[in-house]
């Protein structure tokens, strides 16, 4: 048996981030797994990915940058708990009958949610990998920014933030301008990025950003494609 043939299959749950991103490229690296698929949540009345605001042709071309095919699990807005719930159930079922075993995420220490997923995961028969799970977010920040990860803030909780950091790049300034009860992966919610540049893409994916406007509680800057 080839070493391919005997990895167990994943996909992995892709955000448009810097965490999603980083997660696929330490699994990629570590050769436990065969990733086949990146899996995305996308709120079909905006064409945007969920939380995040990103636009899909930019989702698409972070896709094909990975190499992976993109499955988007498309949910209304707002989407209740069970309708989300049941969206993810009726996209993972079939991949699960298609052999695919695990579904590998991005997260890092809220046990809450890593909780929550392995519970819905169970549901469907399948099982959750947290490649970084736990490690100091400080430290992997500019280990990310080390190995060439290139992200910007497309998202952020003016309540925890200021809205001036809204499009800025993920940088080492960007890491020394914020507050010290912010987390520097944004792990409780304070910022959400998108991933542009890394060794998970085979080029960078080059856009610009754009207006920047408050909704719903959030401040998203749009970013588009140049060209």
């Amino acid at each position: 048996m080839r070493e391919s043939e005997a990895k167990s299959k994943a996909i992995l749950a892709w955000s448009s981030g810097k965490d999603s991103a980083y997660a696929l490229h330490v699994v990629r690296r570590s050769g436990k797994f065969e990733v086949v698929a990146l899996l995305t949540t996308v709120t079909d009345p905006f064409a945007r990915v969920s939380m995040h605001g990103v636009r899909e042709d930019i989702l698409d071309l972070q896709a094909a940058r990975t190499g992976l095919p993109l499955i988007k699990v498309r949910i209304p807005a707002p989407c209740a708990n069970e309708i989300y719930e049941s969206a993810m159930a009726d996209s993972l079922e079939p991949l699960r009958d298609e052999g695919v075993t695990h579904v590998i995420f991005g997260d890092l220490f809220l046990a809450d949610i890593r909780d929550w997923r392995i519970q819905q995961l169970a549901k469907v028969g399948l099982e959750g990998v947290f490649p970084l799970w736990k490690k100091d977010t400080g430290m992997l920040a500019r280990e990310m920014l080390a190995d060439g990860l290139e992200a910007r803030i497309v998202c952020l909780d003016p309540a925890k933030l200021d809205p001036g950091f809204a499009g800025r790049a993920f940088d080492a300034s960007f890491l020394e301008a914020l507050p010290d009860q912010v987390d520097p992966c944004g792990e409780n919610g304070e910022f959400h990025t998108l991933a542009t540049a890394g060794p998970m893409f085979s080029a960078p994916i080059i856009a610009e950003t754009g207006e920047v406007m408050e909704r719903e509680g959030f401040v998203f800057a749009d970013v588009r494609l140049c060209g």
